[in-house]
């Protein structure tokens, strides 16, 4: 395979609930995904190309505040040539968060982790990201040459701002887009925010989570769409990144039909910007294989 023919997912999860429980899947709604998923059902799944790509990569996120789902993570990254990256979780409130990364980066497969995420969404302080011992451990994630997952919903992203002016060293991604109200149509808000955490230059956005914002089972790309405009003219493909959140994006239509969704949004994309965003952002920030070079150009996204 061409490089100008890889295609990287930058967002998805792997569960075993036999070996770690999974207590968010017990939530009314999730009873489609509420059983085992690997990274082989993930090949399976992943079918569909997106302009010509089959999937060649991908980045596997943890889902739980567990340092041992991030240790069976970095095993799977070991077995599995797929998977070329791991964001992982650590208690960034601990005293001993820098010497916890040491750990799991001296294992033998801890060379895979490239970031760390903290359910944010999930806190009810307003400013979690910016209390002083989260702080601390954020800038022990920077120092040791890791990025951050910003996962956070629409109304908490001024946390992801306020911690972009604090810490413009630390890499970020912003995850399924801060999670826009699709399904309201209420995006005059949300769009603000993003727009204004987008002008730091260190802050990339992953093209994900977004059919589960919206409704269901009637979604349409016009839905989705005007959420794709603000994002492309906020970050530009060199800063925007697709992912499936795949299996969460079983409940909202599947892989497939996202990525037919993501080949809509790319169609008036040249060669170059449409390898951004497929497969060029994610493998510069999460240091994956060289990213391709398209050997085409188009016109620029309209």
């Amino acid at each position: 395979m061409s490089d100008a023919q890889a295609l990287v997912d930058a967002h998805h999860h792997v569960w075993d609930l036999d070996l770690r429980p999974q207590p968010w899947l017990d939530e009314p709604g999730h009873e489609p995904i509420r059983r085992n998923f690997s990274s082989h059902a993930l090949r399976s799944a992943a079918t569909r190309p997106i302009a010509g790509r089959r999937l060649t990569s991908t980045v596997v996120v943890q889902c739980i505040a567990s340092v041992p789902e991030t240790r069976d993570l970095l095993a799977l990254a070991e077995s599995d040539p797929l998977i070329g990256a791991v964001v992982g979780w650590a208690d960034l409130a601990s005293p001993a968060i820098g010497d916890v990364l040491d750990e799991l980066r001296a294992t033998p497969a801890g060379r895979y982790l490239r970031a760390v995420r903290h359910l944010v969404q999930g806190e009810s302080d307003p400013r979690w990201l910016q209390r002083p011992d989260v702080e601390r451990g954020l800038r022990a994630v920077g120092e040791r040459g890791l990025g951050y997952d910003v996962l956070v919903r629409s109304h908490q992203l001024p946390q992801a701002i306020r911690l972009a002016q604090r810490l413009p060293e630390l890499p970020l991604v912003l995850d399924h887009a801060g999670k826009p109200p699709v399904a309201t149509r209420e995006l005059t808000d949300w769009a603000q925010q993003l727009r204004t955490l987008a002008r730091h230059p260190q802050v990339h956005c992953k093209l994900s989570g977004l059919v589960t914002e919206a409704d269901h089972e009637k979604w349409t790309v016009d839905d989705i769409r005007p959420v794709w405009d603000v994002l492309l003219s906020a970050f530009g493909p060199d800063r925007l990144m697709f992912g499936s959140d795949w299996p969460v994006c079983v409940l909202a239509g599947g892989w497939n039909r996202w990525a037919e969704a993501v080949e809509e949004f790319l169609d008036d994309c040249s060669g170059t910007e449409t390898q951004a965003v497929l497969a060029g952002t994610a493998t510069a920030f999460y240091h994956l294989t060289p990213a391709p070079v398209p050997t085409k150009e188009g016109t620029p996204c309209s």
